[in-house]
């Protein structure tokens, strides 16, 4: 079977050829002793689950609109959840809360769930906040159509990147924190409050979580050939249609993204995440 006229040909090589990426990427990872040899299967697994549930239902939900607010809800609720994991600051008490704990009692267990809710109410407001409203302003305006069919790929597009500059934003500003905190103690003394102290440590390393998503707009028809312009060529579109509609993704990625990145600064330095 023939998927875009001439791009995949859908068949056991095809089955074959993803197989074999999952397998080079988690040798890749365990040569280099990433940590992450486990993951990277670990994710693809998940990916392939998750796409074909979403095949099965898509269809459905998408001629409900009570089903299409659902699962909007639903996928901002797991992109929160998932920076709040992302950006867990590991070593501390906090952190050691945050994520699932190695040992039992029950107190423990409880204690690091109602931390990663916060967190995650608390990553609620870079991730997933910023792209409802831009999408609601779109159907707004009447760029995007009040139908699952369009809301639901758009919202997907600006949650998945405001999470990844989220998580990215936050792990690093952390780590930022934790490398110089002599510098932070160093500005208290001087008669900085902690907010002052910690936003001057951190901003310009969390900066950087927005750089990948710069550098691939920079270079769109140079470098990268994004998906959406892939798709709508394949879909039937004319070229200057497709160029449109990849500009107006990649915009709506830098916004949204821009405002994570802003907001997750914000909230590690007033050390509410």
């Amino acid at each position: 079977m023939r998927v875009g006229a001439t791009m995949i040909e859908l068949g056991p090589a095809l089955v074959v050829a993803v197989v074999l990426f999952v397998v080079i990427g988690t040798a890749a990872a365990w040569l280099g002793r990433t940590g992450l040899e486990r993951e990277v299967p670990w994710a693809s697994i998940r990916a392939a689950v998750q796409l074909i549930a979403l095949a099965l239902v898509i269809g459905y939900v998408a001629d409900r609109a009570w089903l299409v607010g659902v699962f909007v809800v639903v996928m901002a609720t797991t992109a929160s959840w998932a920076a709040a994991g992302r950006m867990a600051r590991r070593g501390t008490p906090r952190a050691q809360m945050a994520g699932p704990p190695k040992t039992w009692p029950p107190k423990a267990w409880a204690l690091g769930t109602r931390a990663r809710v916060r967190d995650a109410l608390w990553c609620a407001l870079p991730v997933a906040v910023p792209p409802l409203v831009v999408v609601a302003g779109l159907i707004a305006a009447g760029v995007v159509r009040p139908n699952g069919l369009s809301i639901i790929p758009v919202v997907g597009i600006f949650l998945g990147n405001a999470m990844a500059i989220a998580g990215l934003a936050g792990r690093r500003a952390h780590d930022e924190l934790e490398v110089r905190h002599g510098e932070v103690e160093a500005a208290l003394s001087l008669g900085f409050t902690d907010y002052p102290a910690r936003m001057m440590v951190c901003r310009e390393a969390a900066a950087t979580a927005l750089s990948p998503s710069l550098d691939q707009t920079r270079t769109i028809g140079l470098v990268t050939i994004p998906g959406a312009f892939v798709g709508m060529i394949l879909g039937g579109a004319e070229p200057w249609q497709a160029g449109v509609m990849q500009l107006f993704v990649s915009t709506g990625i830098l916004a949204c993204g821009a405002i994570a990145l802003v907001v997750t600064t914000l909230l590690v330095a007033a050390d509410r995440l």
